[in-house]
């Protein structure tokens, strides 16, 4: 997965700027893919690189039929976007990525000149034509969040994270204020750093890789810490009953974490796709794959996802109902769009392709790089495309690499300083209309909490918690036990949720509710009791047991896990036992064993040195943000389907109980080719440049620690790696500009 940049000068009147958005109003009319005589599509085995006009190049996107594209927004408007949310008024924010990757070596990445811009549409045509520059002077902005008439931000190499306010109306923000402070700089690659900052139906709000979530409070983020990364890379997707997705570039994994949410714990059933699921279907050859020739079928084309990333649950009322609930997944180094069905099998989650051996959107434009997927407020699917030529970082793109000469071949390195904004939209589309939900009564916000596009909801929902309106709650608890609609009821007791207003009786009646969602709900928030094993809610939960909803009997085996109760602990394995899938249901419940396991881990350091145990604790952060992705939680690997995990586990491992400058080696280099007579798609990337002694020090010591074998066996050899140590061998091995071979590190 990837993100962009671009600091490219356009010298373009404004008028030209109003006219090129003008002449796309209309949809784009694609031509008809060329397929042969068995129907397969035909692939173009030399497709151009060079930069294409925007009619050019929504002329070689093709879409199934019925579906369009609408421009919304194009360079020089906006350039290198990677992200868009909209405010309760629909001004849509874009984070701009315009440093990302502006040569193959990517200089001058790091520069604070890129920005958030804040786009409106004045005349209600559904086009963007009015721009300025909210934010500027930023280090690639990444994360955005709207929170009533402010903009929350969180730019690449930290954690900290600021909302800005525009309190004159000129567009520009003029108040920043810090609502998260960590001070600690993110050293990790930007393709291994956070995404996100989605706020979730349980009002909090989630982000990929880093184990942390938020509450939005008295105007600041409140974090929680999670035991465990929730994975996943570049975005965060929700439907519209909490259920979070998260993709995977590094593990190639295109979907993970929607099985339970991640404060549960983490659970990736090998069977919640298959292969043939994560197989793609471009029509273009691809030679620019981090994968390798192992990445690409007889005709050039990628077979398996590899830069998966800005994935969405589409949710609007603007498309087709069967839509609706679909999961996309942007694959940016394929040109493509998947759109998967999502299947609930008794409570257990499985994604499958919506076409046989095609996908949703493909194109021949070597420069379409999807990175990210969201439903509007006019209830259409909304697609940011970079439309840059290179989409891997410079640590993959390094003299040596695979993908240099090809990006050099086809000159993608000089294809930067673009970008563009997309609507999906169906036959007979019409603009729906322009919410105003900032200016809107608490009164008109509640009718919105059913509304049949989930963006009117969620904003809804948002706006009432932060605005913390008490005299909507009488009119909320009846909305929660009314005729109303069964999404309406759910955003209505989360809305009481988040205002702190949730009482039993509202509960106790929900428990009891004719809708499934509505009872899973009810037991989800039932967990601010249960932490405190309220034996009267345990009773309450109990009736539930034999639910014919297996949703609401993992949920139960969920919350119950929170409380600390005998009675919650025997009523939550007595479910597990008589689970519709008894084997996913012990998933479920393993998984939460390991979860807790996880919070207890401090204890097994108590009788090491204060020094030892806190580089293994710090260690044991990084490995969880970083390293789980593709390496497992447990070190075994990620593994979904039947393919082989992502990466070498380290259970078992030789080299983890080894000797440590091999793996010192490993980590300050980079490794490439087979390991152990198995290839893997992606090569080990050098973390030596960006982490200095002590982070590689930390990391080793709490792979040797958690994953080998020492620790049992033997109490004198330490699996504490010495910083002092990390630094001889980076002075040794300094003038290394390749990847080790393992050939290499153990001759």
């Amino acid at each position: 997965m990837v993100m962009s940049k671009a600091h490219y000068k356009w010298r373009i009147t404004a008028g030209l700027l109003l006219g090129s958005l003008l002449v796309y109003h209309c949809r784009s009319s694609q031509p008809a893919l060329q397929r042969d005589a068995t129907g397969k599509v035909i692939v173009n085995p030399h497709p151009d690189p060079s930069y294409k006009t925007v009619k050019e190049a929504m002329q070689s996107i093709y879409l199934q039929p019925g579906y369009h594209l609408q421009l919304v927004a194009s360079e020089p408007m906006v350039q290198e976007p990677v992200a868009i949310v909209w405010d309760g008024n629909a001004r849509m924010y874009v984070a701009e990525m315009r440093t990302y990757m502006m040569d193959i070596n990517g200089t001058d990445e790091n520069k604070p000149i890129c920005q958030v811009s804040l786009l409106e549409d004045t005349n209600g045509d559904g086009k963007m034509d009015k721009r300025s520059t909210f934010i500027d002077s930023m280090v690639l902005p990444r994360m955005l969040l709207c929170v009533g008439h402010k903009l929350l931000v969180n730019e690449t190499y930290t954690y900290n994270i600021y909302s800005y306010a525009d309190t004159n109306g000129d567009g520009k923000a003029d108040e920043k204020v810090q609502v998260y402070k960590n001070d600690t700089p993110d050293t990790r690659n930007l393709e291994h750093q956070k995404s996100g900052l989605l706020w979730n139906l349980d009002n909090w709000i989630y982000v990929s890789c880093d184990p942390i979530r938020y509450k939005y409070t008295n105007g600041k983020l409140v974090a929680d810490s999670l035991a465990n990364s929730p994975g996943g890379q570049w975005g965060v997707g929700n439907d519209d009953h909490g259920r979070l997705f998260f993709s995977s570039a590094g593990a190639e994994i295109p979907a993970l974490g929607f099985q339970i949410n991640p404060a549960y714990g983490i659970l990736n059933p090998r069977d919640q796709f298959n292969d043939a699921f994560q197989a793609v279907w471009p029509i273009i050859a691809t030679p620019d794959v981090q994968g390798g020739m192992g990445r690409l079928r007889p005709d050039t084309t990628l077979n398996h996802f590899t830069a998966s990333c800005g994935q969405s649950v589409f949710r609007g009322n603007a498309l087709p109902a069967d839509m609706k609930g679909d999961l996309l997944i942007c694959e940016p180094v394929g040109r493509l769009i998947r759109r998967a069905k999502v299947i609930d099998n008794n409570g257990k989650i499985t994604l499958e392709n919506a076409y046989n051996q095609q996908e949703f959107i493909t194109s021949t434009d070597m420069n379409f790089r999807p990175v990210n997927t969201t439903t509007g407020p006019d209830g259409c699917l909304y697609i940011v495309d970079m439309y840059h030529g290179i989409i891997q970082e410079s640590n993959w793109t390094k003299e040596g690499s695979f993908l240099r000469p090809r990006i050099i071949n086809k000159g993608l390195d000089k294809n930067i300083g673009r970008g563009r904004i997309y609507r999906v939209v169906h036959d007979g589309y019409k603009p729906g209309p322009k919410p105003h939900l900032l200016d809107d009564s608490g009164a008109q916000l509640l009718t919105y909490l059913d509304h049949p596009n989930a963006w009117w909801r969620e904003n809804a929902q948002k706006e009432i918690i932060v605005r913390g309106d008490q005299s909507l709650v009488p009119a909320l608890r009846q909305m929660a036990a009314g005729p109303h609609t069964t999404l309406g009821r759910i955003h209505a007791l989360w809305t009481l949720e988040g205002l702190n207003a949730i009482d039993k009786e509202t509960l106790l009646k929900a428990l009891k509710d004719t809708s499934a969602a509505v009872r899973k709900t009810a037991v989800w928030i039932s967990e601010r009791y249960v932490k405190q094993d309220d034996a009267d809610m345990i009773r309450q939960l109990a009736a539930l047991k034999n639910d014919p909803s297996a949703d609401v009997q993992v949920q139960l085996v969920n919350t119950l896990s929170t409380s600390k109760s005998d009675d919650a602990k025997a009523l939550a394995a007595n479910i597990v036992d008589a689970g519709a899938d008894k084997e996913f249901m012990q998933g479920v419940a393993h998984s939460i064993e390991v979860n807790n396991n996880t919070k207890l881990f401090g204890r097994r350091l108590g009788s090491m040195p204060t020094a030892s145990r806190n580089r293994i604790l710090q260690g044991a952060t990084i490995y969880k943000q970083l390293c789980s992705t593709c390496h497992g939680p447990d070190g075994k690997g990620i593994v979904v389907g039947n393919g082989s995990p992502a990466a070498p586990p380290f259970v078992g491992s030789k080299r983890v109980d080894g000797d440590e400058v091999t793996l010192m080696k490993i980590l300050l280099n980079g490794l490439s080719g087979p390991i152990d007579g198995k290839t893997y798609t992606d090569v080990m990337a050098p973390f030596g440049a960006s982490n200095n002694d002590e982070w590689i020090a930390s990391v080793l010591s709490y792979v040797r620690y958690s994953f080998g074998t020492r620790r049992e066996r033997n109490r004198e050899s330490s699996p504490v790696v010495s910083v002092e140590k990390v630094k001889q061998v980076r002075a040794e091995t300094a003038s290394r500009g390749k990847f080790w071979t393992l050939e290499e590190l153990e001759k």
